[in-house]
């Protein structure tokens, strides 16, 4: 019978000889470990930070749309950056994850590369970097979220020779927000999803790996729904409680391990394998403060105090990280209440 190494290593080697074919190339990449780095250590040290969920889905009441709502349906009546990094300085939070683009592929600053962005809108404010010049003026970690899946610009994914043409446009991509955020700030984090509409061989991940590592070394990169299976490296899903050590890394190269919204359980393992060789992954959980992800006009349901401190507790215990989701409404603003239940949690957790 084959070891757990074993299979891992035949279903990654497998995997890179169908449809396409790892480059040649110097890539930068993790180095095996039994413990944290120092780049994963300083992400285990935040600890503690906000989602923000904003885009066109904000203005149709929708989680996820398809692509196809018009550019014009994005309307803020105003972008207040400073509002939403003061708020998360204010709850006692070290870092914020802003959506650059989410699965409809609707970017929050002026590519050059679409026209299916805000310089297409009634409001052109670059939130980019509205929300960088923010993280440097409170001193606040920014983190930035990509949708690997774009079904605007990519949305027949079944289709293999349309894979080149749509990780050249990634890789634009990602350059441009790091050509935005380095005037003003580093990127601590880069938080990928999506990536479930492709087998992963089929993503440019070293590419897009040694992108951002060229330029921020010390960014840690994950992507959601990190951990494969023993038997079938691309399973989908594997969840928190039922990963065990040396499972194998589903996406490689990355630094940390995402599956939203579900929680690590106690005694949450930390070692996966690649190729043989074990690296330590860190959890990280997203969670929202009500039920939705993004400002919707019928998601009143907030979680109670009592119900974050717990989770907090679970989620930051055993070395990993807490990100909760407050997304800003139609007049660009963080909501009242979002902001008054993370000052009464802060106290309680006397942060």
């Amino acid at each position: 019978m084959k070891s757990m190494r074993q299979i891992s290593l035949l279903f990654a080697l497998l995997s890179l000889a169908s449809c396409s074919e790892v480059k040649n190339n110097d890539y930068i990449l993790p180095v095996p470990s039994n413990k944290p780095s120092a780049a994963q250590q300083a992400q285990i040290d935040r600890k503690y930070g906000m989602f923000m969920h904003f885009g066109i889905n904000t203005f149709v009441d929708e989680e996820w749309t398809d692509g196809s709502v018009p550019a014009s349906a994005y309307a803020p009546s105003q972008i207040d950056a400073e509002q939403w990094i003061k708020g998360a300085k204010d709850a006692g939070m070290k870092y914020v994850i802003f959506i650059t683009k989410h699965h409809d592929g609707f970017c929050l600053w002026d590519s050059k590369y679409t026209t299916y962005d805000v310089a297409s809108s009634s409001n052109k404010t670059n939130v980019l970097e509205e929300v960088a010049k923010a993280c440097k003026k409170f001193d606040i970690g920014l983190g930035v979220y990509y949708s690997l899946w774009d079904r605007h610009q990519n949305a027949d994914t079944k289709n293999c020779k349309l894979d080149a043409a749509y990780s050249d446009y990634m890789l634009n991509q990602i350059n441009e927000i790091l050509d935005i955020t380095q005037k003003y700030t580093p990127v601590v984090e880069f938080w990928f999803d999506g990536s479930w509409e492709k087998p992963n061989y089929r993503w440019p991940l070293m590419d897009i790996y040694r992108t951002i590592k060229s330029r921020e070394p010390n960014c840690q990169i994950g992507i959601n729904w990190s951990i494969g299976k023993p038997d079938d490296i691309d399973f989908h899903a594997v969840y928190p409680e039922d990963q065990q050590e040396d499972y194998p890394i589903r996406y490689f190269p990355s630094d940390f391990r995402l599956g939203d919204p579900m929680l690590p359980k106690d005694d949450d393992p930390k070692l996966f394998m690649y190729n043989g060789r074990e690296y330590y992954m860190p959890w990280e959980s997203t969670v929202t403060l009500t039920e939705k992800w993004f400002y919707n006009t019928t998601d009143t349901v907030y979680k109670s105090v009592d119900e974050l401190e717990k989770l907090y507790r679970q989620c930051t215990k055993n070395d990993n990280v807490l990100i909760l989701n407050c997304p800003p409404n139609r007049e660009g603003q963080i909501r009242a209440k979002d902001l008054e239940l993370l000052k009464e949690l802060r106290e309680r957790l006397d942060l």
